[in-house]
């Protein structure tokens, strides 16, 4: 397998984070975002939500573009079996970080690619142990405006990694996208 995939790509996704990761993977893309209806039902796990998502996003944006291959993405926090989404406002941002503080939550990243009429959907999960976080801590980092549109208020490839004890598993996921695990798939989908 290459380590790049020589055609370009199309990226289902505003999130400037992914757009960040498939340029630090060198590959070539463009974006077109979906603008798909994002709610789901809400008895539906963090795993079901982030692929029901992902692939709606992709298959928004096929028929725009078939002839490239799509990487869409959809990332959720998790805690307790709860989705914690973006914090309306810093109160809400505060609250969030509070229930993270010293814990393990889980960052869940579904992605839906589309090559050649074929379709690949996965979903990959990462745990992230919070260090217990004093008010004043949380503060300083609500104001920084770092948790403003965050899932889970923080941003580990910020200054949201001072706020991280430790990580299991792949750290591209948290960031919104496991880049090594798409690539070798996506490789994969183009050799079909």
């Amino acid at each position: 397998m290459a380590l790049k995939i020589d055609r370009e790509l199309v990226l289902a996704s505003s999130s400037p984070s992914r757009k960040m990761l498939l340029e630090q993977a060198g590959l070539t893309f463009e974006v077109v975002v979906s603008g798909v209806d994002e709610t789901v039902p809400p008895d539906y796990t963090p795993a079901q939500t982030v692929e029901t998502l992902a692939r709606r996003k992709g298959e928004a944006v096929l028929p725009l573009r078939p002839e490239k291959p799509i990487i869409a993405a959809d990332s959720v926090v998790s805690i307790d079996g709860l989705i914690l989404g973006k914090p309306k406002d810093d109160e809400a941002a505060k609250d969030t970080l509070r229930r993270l503080s010293g814990r393990t939550h889980e960052i869940f990243t579904g992605v839906c690619l589309l090559a050649n009429g074929k379709r690949d959907v996965f979903r990959m999960s990462t745990q992230v142990k919070f260090y217990p976080l004093t008010e004043e801590e949380i503060a300083e980092y609500v104001a920084m405006g770092e948790s403003r549109g965050r899932a889970g208020a923080y941003g580990i490839e910020g200054i949201g990694v001072v706020l991280v004890e430790s990580i299991c598993g792949d750290y591209s996921n948290i960031v919104g996208l496991p880049v090594a695990e798409t690539i070798r798939r996506l490789h994969r989908l183009l050799a079909r």
